[in-house]
């Protein structure tokens, strides 16, 4: 413990710019690119008609075809994160064009080779993951900020409403990230009125996270994100309809198993959970640990830096009761109060869409999903889980001694 404790003091105090996070976009990567150099032309071509080819069932025709292209030619950090959304949806294209019913086992080389290359080069895996779907798939229409996404998906405006509002929970998560930094930065220097002001700030974030998630209902129809939407985001660890893995082909002769996108991916809560002090049950705390392997790794430092730091709960509680113990359970009473929202939007996209899905008959990319009815995205029984978390949650509040 020593020599993690001292490389933290030498990193103390912390900066948002180390870990590649924004002060007011948070997580998201500001300035994503839109294309790529002209030598990845073919993938751009696939990739700006993916909704079109998957929905006619040419996308495998098409992929099939591509030629073996030289990840050598990408620049830079921003080109690298366009290149692994990029392949990511193809990749989920390729896999899930026929449904659940008729996965392709195998990705072509001419794909597998690229994705795990540029993959290794950002350390990340080779999947669809939140950072490509959220965090890097967004950009301004027009100079009054109105966003629109860079790639998409099956779904339609309810594909684009899912990830859109996705990022603004993300944006509106930034200033709660800052705070995390200026109440480390409080308990370092002893400041109880830094500290004061930093839960408060971070107390409003997760209000405002919890409003800003609320706009799902305005933009996504629960029909099609369980139908249409949800499928090219499953991965295929713990999924039933792929229990044999993927075979990267030129990469590996035996199958390899990733989970699918997940908001566990999303960095936000991790690192509230750490500064708060919330300690989760072995299973949970093992699923969201996993999903760190899914974060970029400078976002996975963060979440590591600030749980390495000088603890706000034993601050709190050697402070005894006063206005930084009433701010505390104030966060944590805000943070439970989103995942009890969370939950209630997890069920009438989840549970009550399902119900809907099987009793009445649709078709094509319509068709009711089966394999991971009870899961998420990314594998895990999700209710279950998510009423883990808001239990872990409420746990960790301080009840005053009389």
């Amino acid at each position: 413990m020593e020599p993690q404790r001292e490389n933290l003091q030498r990193t103390l105090p912390l900066s948002l710019e180390r870990y590649h996070i924004s002060e007011e976009y948070g997580f998201l990567l500001p300035n994503a690119l839109k294309e790529l150099p002209d030598h990845y032309r073919p993938w751009m071509e696939i990739a700006s008609r993916l909704p079109h080819l998957i929905e006619s069932h040419q996308l495998r025709a098409h992929v099939d075809k591509l030629p073996l292209l030289d990840c050598r030619f990408l620049e830079g950090y921003r080109e690298q994160r366009l290149a692994h959304l990029v392949l990511g949806a193809i990749t989920m294209g390729y896999v899930w064009q026929e449904g659940e019913t008729q996965p392709r086992g195998v990705l072509p080389r001419t794909l597998a080779i690229p994705f795990v290359e540029v993959s290794r080069a950002l350390g990340l895996p080779p999947i669809l993951v939140h950072s490509d779907l959220v965090l890097t798939n967004w950009t301004k229409r027009n100079p009054k900020g109105n966003l629109e996404t860079i790639i998409s998906l099956p779904g339609g405006k309810s594909l684009r409403g899912f990830v859109l509002v996705t990022v603004l929970v993300e944006k509106a998560a930034a200033p709660g990230v800052k705070a995390l930094v200026q109440g480390v930065e409080a308990i370092v220097q002893s400041s109880q009125d830094a500290l004061l002001q930093a839960l408060q700030q971070l107390r409003l974030s997760i209000q405002d996270i919890t409003r800003t998630l609320g706009q799902m209902h305005d933009y996504v129809d629960p029909d099609i994100f369980y139908a249409a939407i949800r499928i090219f985001l499953s991965g295929w660890k713990d999924n039933p309809a792929m229990p044999t893995g993927l075979i990267y082909e030129g990469v590996s002769t035996e199958p390899l198993w990733y989970s699918g996108g997940s908001a566990a991916q999303s960095s936000v809560l991790h690192a509230f959970d750490e500064f708060l002090g919330i300690r989760h049950c072995k299973e949970s705390a093992d699923f969201l640990h996993r999903m760190r392997d899914y974060m970029p790794p400078s976002h996975k430092a963060f979440i590591e830096d600030i749980r390495s730091a000088p603890a706000l709960r034993g601050r709190v509680l050697a402070c005894g009761p006063g206005p930084c113990l009433t701010a505390y359970n104030q966060c944590l009473q805000a943070l439970a109060e989103l995942r009890r929202y969370h939950i209630t939007v997890v069920a009438r996209y989840l549970v009550t869409a399902a119900a809907r899905a099987r009793s009445r008959s649709q078709g094509d990319l319509l068709r009711p999903p089966k394999a991971l009815e009870d899961r998420g995205t990314g594998g895990t029984p999700v209710l279950s889980f998510l009423k883990s978390v808001r239990e872990a949650t409420l746990d960790a509040i301080i009840c005053p001694r009389a």
